[in-house]
């Protein structure tokens, strides 16, 4: 069993999502024009909008909060230090392409979770599932894609940011495993048996709370240390392009920093995974056009990969405590850095900054997989409630255990799941264009853009017109 999921990791990891998403990536960034470059402050205008018009939706700001609650977690701040370990400081510039092409993908899936999503007893639900099913018309994969949704990001996933936060207490405040365990299932309990719209108001303000206090520890720590800062950037250009022999030596050179840094990139703004689409159809958009929210979710790769893993890269870069084979990496060598930094607080800095970071990643996981069950037609009162209990055990035997074979799982699973939202997006993309040009072409001639689905007659039939109507 090992031999078989490692096997199939290696294929989905190593060739087809490595590549399939930086394609999908580029796919999507020509086909709309270089969307993420020529129309970046319709990103930040919409993004901030957040009042909802709507009762039935959250607002635009309450899903990116919950998308950015899902995306930033333990990776960014233990991945980027194995991305940096692995493929030196090279990894870091590649990070940045990778995030740069997945606005377009990020954009491209959102706004079909928003044209496809439907009504349901708590509000607005939608995203890949549902895009596959109707769009595609193909229910049997929407179906594996649900249930690949659940395992991962319902359950497994949550495991994962446990184990990382119970380590980093244990590390730092001598905190029993098992104890990390029990308070975080018992915080997790209490916000999602509110539900959706529980989630986005913690999410609304712990998200901006926790992204900012670290981004901010950031700016003070590069302007403290202004100085060495050209010395940093020269380092992650000359290893991205093997430019610099010693670097490239050590670290394994281009190849090396290319590897690692997509890798990286891919795993942490999630841009076409498909699971951000699922809390994005949740919202209420404004204006109320399909592509408002895929602009909100592209703005979400901004803040995760260039702002949130850029942070944790310049800390450890700066602090200049990364030594290849020496076998100190991921939280450790974080923890490392922040010590040099800031003294004894340093370490215990990111042990309070990584609790913020999983929490906010169960919470949000968690909103993904409601959605889920909606879509199977499995969202009954008792369901849910044997959801919620079942993450809460999952997040108390993260903390306790370290079963990498169930770990590896979820990657297999999580994998499967981007191939065939990949595959979907693709299919769908006349569709993604058309809807570009029409928000576009609205722009031009009036304030808001809004939708009519009478103006795109293949969705016909497909979409709740009571939805998309002027």
């Amino acid at each position: 069993m090992n031999a078989m999921i490692d096997f199939l990791n290696n294929i989905l990891w190593s060739y087809l999502l490595l590549y399939g998403l930086l394609a999908a990536g580029l796919y999507f960034t020509i086909r709309l024009g270089f969307i993420q470059f020529i129309h970046i402050g319709e990103f930040f205008r919409v993004a901030f909008r957040s009042k909802s018009t709507d009762p039935e939706g959250i607002s635009p700001f309450q899903a990116l909060m919950v998308s950015l609650a899902s995306r930033v977690g333990t990776g960014n701040i233990a991945g980027v230090a194995v991305a940096l370990y692995l493929g030196g400081p090279g990894a870091i510039f590649w990070m940045w392409i990778v995030a740069i092409l997945g606005m377009a993908t990020a954009y491209s899936e959102s706004s079909l979770a928003q044209l496809f999503k439907v009504r349901a007893p708590e509000g607005y639900r939608g995203g890949p599932a549902f895009y596959i099913s109707k769009g595609i018309g193909s229910n049997w994969l929407a179906t594996i894609f649900s249930i690949c949704l659940l395992i991962s990001f319902g359950l497994v996933f949550n495991a994962v940011q446990t184990n990382s936060m119970a380590s980093a207490f244990e590390t730092s405040f001598g905190l029993p495993n098992y104890a990390t365990g029990l308070i975080i299932a018992g915080l997790a309990g209490v916000v999602i048996f509110g539900g959706i719209r529980q989630i986005a108001k913690v999410a609304e303000i712990l998200v901006p709370f926790m992204a900012g206090a670290y981004i901010l520890m950031a700016i003070y720590i590069i302007i403290t240390n202004i100085h060495y800062v050209p010395v940093v950037l020269s380092a992650i250009v000359r290893s991205a392009f093997g430019l610099d022999e010693a670097i490239g030596g050590i670290f394994g050179g281009m190849a090396a920093a290319m590897l690692n840094g997509v890798k990286r990139g891919l795993f942490s703004n999630e841009a076409g995974m498909g699971s951000a689409p699922n809390i994005a159809a949740a919202a209420t958009p404004s204006p109320h056009h399909p592509s408002s929210q895929g602009f909100v979710q592209a703005f979400g790769v901004i803040i995760d990969t260039l702002l949130v893993c850029s942070a944790t890269a310049f800390m450890i870069l700066i602090a200049d405590v990364l030594r290849p084979g020496s076998g100190v990496t991921g939280i450790e060598l974080t923890q490392q850095a922040m010590t040099v930094h800031l003294g004894w607080f340093g370490k215990h800095f990111i042990a309070i900054a990584i609790a913020c970071f999983a929490f906010t990643s169960i919470i949000g996981n968690y909103s993904y997989a409601e959605s889920a069950l909606v879509f199977l037609k499995q969202d009954s009162k008792l369901k849910i409630t044997i959801l919620r209990i079942a993450l809460m055990c999952f997040v108390f035997w993260g903390a306790v255990q370290s079963v990498q074979t169930v770990f590896n799982f979820a990657d297999v699973s999580m994998g499967l799941m981007a191939v065939i939202n990949l595959v979907s997006i693709v299919l769908l993309s006349n569709i993604v264009v058309k809807l570009t040009r029409d928000y576009f072409s609205q722009r031009k001639s009036t304030k808001e853009p809004r939708f009519d689905a009478h103006d795109l007659p293949e969705v016909m039939g497909k979409v709740d017109t009571t939805i998309w109507k002027r």
